[in-house]
């Protein structure tokens, strides 16, 4: 009896044992499996990361090179590097540089982009980064159908001759693409101006503001606006129906624009190709977009005329946006800090 209970302890123990060597044969090679796949995963994990870090940088990079208002930067750190030297000319820039810092109050500005669209973007720039939104005039109006009554209810067929920019085009698509430049800038204005976040409204700036084919279809628009209503202003003087600003008398005594044709064909049409926006049409600007425009002309410093206003009769109810040249051609935003 005892060497029956003894071989059946044997026996259990020697299938116990061989179980155990199975069992541990599939949990190691379960282990080495698992291990493996760990290690995979790892270094998948690591090169996705790389990857998607290099992608982000890399966008950055394109980003950043693509848009057309840059970054703040310091603001006397920026004269130090434009103007040095000890030309009269260096001098006074700096000296106004330092003016600015000191009494208004503005510490950084971002660059615009030099060309002739210059001070139309540092406009819309500001009037899109602040989420102001659009003046009264034009919520009363679909500024879609302006292109559609200027051609066909006031017989304005001349503006087949609008040029867009730099590109001069003219011919019967005029009004299409105008038609287009009105769609790109009221959906863009309307999303922007109703993101509440400022950080969000920032970026997408930043992302409208790279793309050079937008940018140029919201510029457009505004000009075309600016002859909108220089024809509106036109009709009402030919009719007296009621008085006109001050501005436009100013617009059509200059025999460059003593019309809507000569102002489009002479004006409008080489803004954004070959000549920005001069002082009568900067009025016009701030007068049709309901802004209050403050631009320190730094060429002009230690004169009355180193800071002016367009228009310089505005609403108290209108915003106020700011802007910085040193030629009266190339603008870029000041921004204060107290």
């Amino acid at each position: 009896g005892r060497h029956e209970v003894w071989s059946w302890k044997t026996a259990s123990k020697e299938s116990l044992c061989l179980m155990w060597q199975k069992v541990k044969l599939q949990l190691m090679l379960s282990m080495s499996f698992l291990t493996a796949v760990f290690w995979y995963c790892r270094r998948l994990y690591s090169f996705l990361a790389q990857l998607l870090k290099w992608w982000s940088n890399y966008l950055q990079r394109k980003l950043i090179r693509n848009l057309s208002v840059l970054p703040e930067v310091d603001l006397l750190g920026y004269s130090a590097r434009e103007w040095k030297g000890e030309t009269k000319q260096a001098k006074q820039m700096r000296e106004a540089y330092e003016e600015l810092f000191r009494n208004c109050h503005i510490k950084y500005l971002r660059q615009v982009k030099r060309d002739n669209y210059s001070v139309v973007r540092a406009v819309l720039f500001q009037i899109f980064s602040q989420g102001i939104h659009f003046p009264s005039w034009m919520k009363e109006r679909d500024i879609l159908k302006l292109p559609e009554k200027l051609l066909y209810s006031q017989g304005c067929n001349w503006i087949q001759q609008y040029s867009f920019g730099p590109e001069r085009y003219t011919g019967p698509n005029a009004f299409g693409k105008l038609r287009k430049c009105m769609e790109a800038l009221k959906t863009n204005w309307a999303e922007i101006s109703a993101t509440r976040d400022h950080e969000e409204r920032g970026n997408l700036c930043n992302i409208l503001f790279s793309d050079e084919s937008k940018e140029y279809k919201l510029y457009e628009a505004i000009k075309f606006i600016m002859l909108y209503e220089v024809v509106e202003a036109y009709e009402q003087i030919k009719s007296r129906e009621e008085p006109v600003h001050n501005l436009f008398s100013l617009l059509f005594a200059r025999d460059s624009s003593s019309d809507p044709l000569s102002f489009m064909m002479n004006h409008l049409n080489s803004i954004g190709d070959s000549i920005c926006l001069d002082q009568v049409e900067l009025f016009l600007l701030g007068y049709l977009l309901q802004v209050k425009i403050r631009v320190y002309r730094l060429h002009r410093f230690n004169t009355e005329e180193f800071q002016v206003n367009y228009p310089d009769e505005y609403r108290r109810e209108w915003n106020e946006i700011s802007l910085l040249t040193e030629d009266d051609h190339y603008y870029h935003i000041p921004l204060f800090r107290t």
